[in-house]
């Protein structure tokens, strides 16, 4: 039988601290080589502008093999449609039995700051209090989650084009003992913060790097997995100790890189490595507390595995999802 779980059951079972462990015991896993993490495979056919990602995994721990499909349709825009959209399959690794689908919406999201979380606590200075974001969206809410599990957060320092977006960001978290402010510029978000995490879908630079100061962390997770597509300059890539979530995927799908890498500011040599190897001692990150460190975001398959791991569990001992038998 398989499980189908859509969104408001994900909602329900899955939590920031248990994804924030499980996305990095997977990283660990990846560079201690108990799991294969391949780069996704793109695919478009003209004249739409649609590309389907396909994003496979496979890992000996949760015990699953994985596939996310990811559709990238920047027409949908006009539309009044979400840009992205995307599924996730779970089978066994050992049997290939068909475990579970789930819709990818609330795994994406929480997945990709439970990675940010993960970059923070093994790249970020651990006195740092104050996070900046870039983005005041339902991005920005789960980082604000995610970052409280790793470091003591105290003051967040946001950058919005929308009044409105602030205000119900404001609401968003007011559960928690935080100060918020509200700032007119991006440049005022690096003046003031320990952490930062860039979250808005810039398809040309918003972020100078002439503006990082010494000790400083940064979170680059809103640019889409396009190579001409960037929030970070290049002058940021090359002041930064560079970390990737997956090499393969970085080479061809992060911007950041990429752009940087074609106007001879940055080498292949000058990135310091996968976060997977930064988690299990292989590489240093940051080397003293004036280091200036960038965790580059592009995506990787196996964290859906780990978080589908969490819900499918999560959701049979509940009793929840639709349980179908594909095989009749």
């Amino acid at each position: 039988m398989t499980l189908l779980l859509n969104a408001s059951a994900l909602q329900t079972v899955l939590d920031m601290p248990s994804t924030v462990e499980a996305v990095e015991q997977v990283f660990a896993d990846i560079a201690n080589g108990t799991a294969m993490q391949p780069s996704p495979v793109a695919m478009n056919v003209s004249p739409a502008d649609s590309s389907f990602i396909v994003m496979p995994g496979v890992a000996a721990g949760p015990g699953l093999a994985s596939v996310k499909l990811l559709a990238d349709i920047p027409s949908n825009s006009g539309r009044g449609l979400p840009t992205q959209r995307s599924m996730i399959m779970l089978a066994d690794h050992v049997t290939g039995e068909s475990l579970a689908i789930l819709d990818g919406r609330v795994p994406t999201r929480i997945r990709t700051a439970a990675a940010t979380a993960v970059a923070t606590r093994h790249l970020a200075r651990p006195e740092a209090s104050t996070l900046g974001l870039v983005g005041a969206g339902a991005l920005a809410v789960a980082h604000v989650e995610a970052l409280l599990c790793v470091r003591p957060i105290k003051r967040i320092v946001v950058w919005t084009r929308s009044a409105e977006r602030m205000q119900e960001f404001r609401a968003a978290i007011a559960h928690h003992d935080l100060h918020v402010e509200s700032v007119d510029s991006v440049e005022a978000v690096f003046a003031a913060s320990d952490v930062i995490c860039t979250l808005t879908p810039a398809v040309e630079p918003i972020v100078k790097g002439e503006w990082f100061r010494p000790g400083v962390h940064i979170n680059a997770v809103g640019a889409r997995p396009r190579p001409g597509e960037r929030e970070i300059d290049t002058v940021g890539m090359a002041r930064a100790r560079v970390v990737f979530d997956h090499w393969g995927t970085a080479k061809t799908k992060s911007g950041e890189y990429l752009v940087a890498l074609s106007e001879g500011a940055i080498a292949a040599e000058d990135i310091v490595g996968e976060l997977g190897q930064l988690i299990t001692g292989q590489i240093v990150g940051r080397r003293n507390a004036e280091d200036i460190t960038l965790f580059n975001s592009v995506g990787v398959g196996l964290l859906d595995l780990a978080i589908g791991r969490l819900a499918y569990d999560r959701a049979l001992g509940r009793g929840l999802g639709q349980h179908v038998n594909l095989s009749l």
